[in-house]
């Protein structure tokens, strides 16, 4: 049977809607911590210290890993080089792989080497969730990906670069969250019916899918995907053989729902 363009489901205005409900919040912190560093760097008359600006980006941490039930597992301000060096204002909450030892309500200090000359050196400007931000000026979501520098699991990467004067970039803001926990709370909220529903990233790698075959961080092939991924515009699209498939982006989250035929 041939499936035409019109015969496709295309996920419902609810399940795109609620996506971006899980995503819209975090970036809405990342811009009032965008706005808080924007403001200290804009005092007149006065140096960037790490040792003064630090202490105000952990405020905002804490309070962050307080209130989100264990779905952050890092959070900070990663400084543009000549902003304060190469130093990341990063901390790491219980709930991380990588935090051994702690409670599930403490956090604590990433440490890295900042030191460019160190053979253990690692230039993150070079990295997707910096690198892209501060190209494009907009919010980015990185991954899912296994994250070895701070989370040591499937993690996904909201990031948001910070300015200073409007033009300058001076860093970027940003919250690891726990794919095993956005699963949970997203796997209920992707209701497409009898078709299988799958969150992928900007790249085309699945986010969480009701699709049994289709792993975290796997790439989706579909024909037309690569190229409707590279088109912002928001209205909805048939894809695949036959038109079988959907294609709606989630608001400005950076994440678009693709819902298709259930595999048999």
């Amino acid at each position: 049977m041939t499936i035409t363009p019109e015969q496709t489901t295309p996920p419902t205005d609810a399940c795109v809607a609620s996506i971006a409900d899980v995503f819209d919040p975090v970036f809405s912190r990342l811009e009032q911590w965008a706005d808080l560093v924007e403001r200290y760097a804009a005092r007149p008359d006065s140096v960037a210290d790490r040792a003064e600006l630090d202490p105000l980006v952990e405020q905002l941490v804490r309070r962050e890993f307080a209130d989100s039930d264990g779905c952050v597992i890092g959070a900070g301000f990663v400084s543009a080089p000549h902003f304060l060096g190469w130093h990341l204002a990063w901390w790491l909450g219980g709930q991380n792989a990588a935090s051994q030892g702690l409670p599930a309500t403490g956090i604590r200090h990433l440490e890295t080497v900042e030191d460019p000359l160190k053979e253990s050196f690692r230039d993150y400007t070079a990295l997707e969730w910096w690198r892209v931000p501060a190209h494009t000026g907009r919010r980015h979501i990185t991954g899912p990906y296994v994250d070895y520098l701070c989370t040591d699991e499937y993690t996904l990467t909201l990031t948001l670069p910070v300015y200073r004067g409007g033009t300058e970039l001076i860093g970027v803001v940003g919250i690891d969250l726990s794919v095993d926990e956005i699963e949970r709370d997203l796997v209920p909220r992707l209701d497409a019916g009898a078709v299988a529903a799958t969150v992928i990233n900007a790249s085309g790698r699945v986010v969480v899918s009701t699709d049994a075959h289709l792993a975290t961080g796997a790439l989706l092939r579909l024909p037309g995907l690569t190229e409707r991924l590279a088109d912002p515009t928001p209205a909805f699209t048939a894809l695949g053989p036959d038109g079988a498939h959907s294609f709606q982006w989630c608001g400005r989250t950076g994440l678009a729902v693709v819902a298709g035929p259930a595999p048999s």
